[in-house]
C-alpha cells in the first residue's frame, strides 16, 4: 500500500514560495537577482504594536490561549467590522486563526464534502484550489480576462453556478491582479447569489486598506445584507500592517460554522501565538495613521512599474485598484526566442528565462489560473523596481 495520502497528490506546492526560494538560492549563489515574487511588504511592523508585543512577553502573555483567540482580540474584530464595514457580529460568531490562510483552510474543512464545487475567480490566489482539493471538493475556476480587468461578472458566476456548488471564494483587491470590485460590479454577484441560496460567500477581504486613487472598498454582506447569514468574511494583520510573520488572521460569520472552524483548528494547530494576538489586537485597536503614508508610497511604486512595464516590447499592463501586485499580459512575447536562446512557448517559460538571463525573479501567471501574464509584487524599493523594470524591457528587447 502507498504511504502517502492519495489527498497529497492532488495538490502541489506553492508556486509563489517557490519562486521567492529559487530566488534566494541563486542569492546564496552570488547571482544578482531581484526577487519580485513575494507578498510581503517591505515596511516594517509598526513600533505600537512591536511594543505591545513586548508588553506581553513582559506581562507573562505566553501560555495557551483560547483556542480560536483571546476574547480582548475578538472584541476588538467585532468593532473593526462595525466600524470599517458596517457589519455587526458578536464574539461567539469570531475565529482568530495563524494567518488567513488557515482561517479559510478551516472553514473549507469544516464544510465540503466529496463533489461539493467551490467557485473561485481565475486569475487566483495559488493556495485556494489547492486548499479545496486538500478539503474535499471540486474548485471550479472561472476564467476573468484582461478585457473585464480580471473581473468577474454576474453573467460567468451565475453560469458557474450549480446545484453543487457551495462556496464562491471572493477576493478584492486580487492576490494576483490588484483588481478591485466597485459597489456596483460586487451589487451585481450579490443580486445572483440571492437567487441561489445553497451557495454561501467566502470572502478574503485581506489587501482592503490597500486601496488607490478614488477607489472604495466594500465586501459582500455589506453590499447585500441578505447575504450575512451565509457569508465568512475573513481578513487579518498581514499586509495592511506589515505583520505577516506574525500569523494571525480572522474570520467572521455563523455561529454554527465558526463553532465547526474551533473544532477543526482544536484538532490541528490549537491556538494562534499568544503574543501575536496581543500584538494583533493593538493593530486593530491602536493609531491607524501610517496607512495613508504606505499607501502614498504604494500608488507611486505601482505607477512606476505600471509605466516602465507598458514600455516593454510585448507587455500590457493594467493599472490595479489595490493590493501591490501588478498581472501584466506577455501575449506579445509567445512564439518569440530569448537572447539567451529559449523559446518563450508560454508564461512560464518567459518567467523562467527572464530570472536566468537577467536575475528577476516572478510568478509566471499559469499558477494563478489564467496566462499568458506574470505577477509583479511592487512591495519592494524604488531602486530595485526601477532596475527590475529595466531588465524587464531589455529581455523583451532581446525577444527575436
Amino acid at each position: 500500500m502507498p504511504f502517502l495520502s492519495d489527498t497529497l497528490s492532488r495538490v502541489k506546492p506553492s508556486p509563489t514560495i517557490a519562486v521567492t526560494n529559487k530566488a534566494r538560492e541563486l542569492k546564496a549563489a552570488g547571482k544578482d537577482v531581484i526577487g519580485l515574487g513575494a507578498g510581503e511588504p517591505d515596511f516594517d511592523t509598526p513600533q505600537n504594536i512591536k511594543d505591545a508585543a513586548k508588553a506581553a512577553i513582559d506581562a507573562g502573555e505566553t501560555k495557551y490561549t483560547a483556542v480560536d483567540g483571546i476574547p480582548p482580540l475578538k472584541d476588538a474584530i467585532c468593532a473593526k467590522l462595525k466600524r470599517d464595514n458596517g457589519l455587526t457580529y458578536e464574539p461567539a460568531q469570531v475565529s482568530v486563526g495563524t494567518g488567513g490562510k488557515q482561517i479559510l483552510y478551516n472553514a473549507l474543512m469544516a464544510t465540503l464534502n466529496p463533489g461539493d464545487e467551490v467557485i473561485i475567480p481565475a486569475p487566483y490566489w495559488v493556495s485556494y484550489p489547492d486548499m479545496v482539493l486538500l478539503a474535499g471538493g471540486t474548485p471550479v475556476a472561472v476564467e476573468c480576462g484582461i478585457e473585464n480587468s480580471f473581473k468577474m461578472t454576474a453573467e460567468q458566476l451565475e453560469a458557474a453556478i450549480t446545484p453543487k456548488t457551495k462556496w464562491l471564494i471572493f477576493n478584492s483587491p486580487s492576490n494576483p491582479t490588484g483588481a478591485g470590485y466597485s459597489w456596483d460590479e460586487l451589487k451585481g454577484l450579490t443580486e445572483v447569489l440571492m437567487r441561489h441560496p445553497h451557495v454561501w460567500v467566502m470572502t478574503d477581504d485581506m489587501y482592503e486598506h490597500l486601496v488607490y486613487d478614488v477607489f472604495e472598498f466594500c465586501t459582500p454582506a455589506q453590499v447585500e445584507p441578505g447575504l450575512y447569514d451565509r457569508t465568512l468574511t475573513c481578513n487579518g494583520v498581514s499586509k495592511a500592517y506589515a505583520m505577516t510573520g506574525w500569523r494571525i488572521g480572522y474570520a467572521a460569520g455563523p455561529v454554527e460554522l465558526i463553532a465547526a472552524m474551533r473544532k477543526v483548528q482544536s484538532q490541528s494547530t490549537s491556538n494562534p501565538c499568544s503574543v501575536s494576538q496581543f500584538a494583533a489586537l493593538e493593530a486593530l485597536n491602536g493609531p491607524q495613521d501610517f496607512l495613508a503614508p504606505n499607501n502614498e508610497t504604494f500608488v507611486r511604486r505601482r505607477n512606476l512599474v505600471v509605466e516602465m512595464l507598458n514600455a516593454a516590447e510585448g507587455i500590457a499592463c493594467p493599472t490595479p485598484e489595490g493590493a501591490f501586485y501588478v498581472y501584466p499580459s506577455v501575449a506579445g512575447c509567445i512564439g518569440k526566442t530569448s537572447a539567451g536562446g529559449t523559446v518563450i512557448a508560454d508564461d512560464e517559460a518567459f518567467a523562467s528565462a527572464l530570472l536566468e538571463e537577467e536575475g528577476v525573479a516572478v510568478v509566471f501567471g499559469a499558477a494563478f489560473g489564467l496566462s499568458p501574464n506574470f505577477r509583479v509584487s511592487y512591495a519592494t524599493s524604488d531602486e530595485a523596481l526601477k532596475e527590475a523594470c529595466t531588465r524587464i524591457q531589455r529581455f523583451c528587447a532581446g525577444l527575436s
